[in-house]
């Protein structure tokens, strides 16, 4: 019996103490639902003339909020309005999700010093739940660009990578104090290493409902050369090896479960002058102008029209266009190149797919993925 008595003291003592641990540490449960969040950047008439297109997305993302005097702030003086024309999208779809995106490319200038101390991190999820209850909206997306890197000429520091996670954990906690509703935290990563070796994936993504990498952009207009800017796969040609697998592959080797991460695919493509002709342009040399165009050009001008081929790149899975008179290359998505990414989504098991943004297609890629994406 005395035996029997200590053996059932070590079990209650363990349960107690595995208890114990996991009230400590937030894990997010993650759902078997696939996701299609849109970037929302600023007020279209899309959404009032298409309201169906809310029957065709989980979330919406609006994007920007600044961050000024370590605190989230609306980045434009019209957020309010337009924040409530994106509320009435729920008559349509009652389970549509919004959220407000902190940040992105211009406005990450201030998250180093905003999540640098204990005080200010504390000033700063509080801004971001006000902001979050004084919307009405479901949830905070974290867009900073980046932790422990100069992003567009921003204030960073070795310390952002630890004091990442500390803000991605004290938000939790206060959304987590919320009850009865639940609401969620999200971020956006770069699709390549150098992000995940300035943050703590590992740590950082049990406080996260799911994570949109943003798989585009692999070519920009900063860069000398052309190339695919969203291949799902590499080709030999392509001399730096990058592409949304390899990106996705990283994330999971961070230790991210792969049902946490979305895929980002880009509503717009890119374009260089004076190119290089051999290889149709792929891969080669500019001298010229550069800059992007919206789906909505590619299609209705540019897609074997006005000079321009359409071509595809096989072991990228991806399409590109060439016009040998003005000597000028295009990268861009196209249905084609969607449905492999659909399918390498489900085949892998993830989270969803995310797009910026909602207001440069022309419903061509939407439609693919609500089609494809069940």
């Amino acid at each position: 019996m005395k035996q029997i008595s200590i053996l059932l003291f070590l079990i209650i003592l363990f349960l107690s103490c595995t208890k114990s641990n996991k009230e400590e540490e937030i894990e997010v449960q993650v759902d078997n639902a696939y996701r299609v969040i849109a970037y929302v950047h600023g007020w279209n008439d899309i959404l009032v003339t298409h309201k169906e297109k809310a029957n065709q997305i989980t979330h919406i993302n609006y994007a920007f909020a600044n961050i000024k005097d370590g605190k989230v702030i609306e980045g434009n003086s019209s957020d309010t309005e337009t924040l409530e024309k994106i509320i009435q999208l729920k008559l349509v779809n009652p389970d549509l999700k919004i959220l407000i995106s902190v940040g992105g490319w211009s406005w990450s200038k201030n998250f180093s010093d905003a999540v640098l101390t204990e005080q200010s991190r504390e000033v700063f999820a509080n801004s971001a739940i006000a902001f979050m209850q004084k919307h009405n909206i479901d949830g905070i997306d974290l867009d900073w660009e980046y932790p422990g890197q100069i992003g567009d000429n921003n204030t960073f520091r070795p310390e952002d990578k630890e004091n990442f996670t500390s803000i991605l954990k004290l938000i939790r906690e206060k959304l987590e104090a919320i009850k009865p509703k639940t609401y969620l935290l999200t971020i956006a990563t770069g699709a390549n290493q150098a992000y995940l070796d300035h943050t703590d994936m590992t740590k950082a993504h049990q406080y996260l409902d799911f994570i949109n990498i943003m798989t585009y952009d692999y070519y920009t207009g900063g860069s000398n050369s052309t190339g695919h800017h969203s291949n799902l796969f590499s080709s030999p040609l392509n001399p730096n090896g990058v592409s949304s697998a390899k990106a996705i592959e990283e994330h999971v080797n961070a230790g991210i479960p792969i049902r946490k991460l979305v895929l980002g695919v880009p509503f717009y493509g890119r374009w260089w002058k004076g190119v290089n002709s051999e290889n149709n342009g792929l891969y080669q040399d500019s001298s010229g102008e550069r800059g992007s165009y919206n789906f909505k050009e590619i299609e209705e001008n540019y897609i074997d029209n006005n000079g321009f081929v359409a071509l595809w790149d096989d072991k990228a899975k991806a399409p590109y266009l060439w016009n040998a008179t003005e000597i000028q290359f295009v990268t861009y998505e196209n249905s084609k190149s969607l449905k492999f990414k659909i399918d390498y989504i489900k085949e892998k098991k993830m989270g969803g797919v995310m797009f910026w943004q909602l207001n440069l297609d022309s419903g061509t890629l939407l439609n693919t993925i609500s089609d494809n994406l069940k």
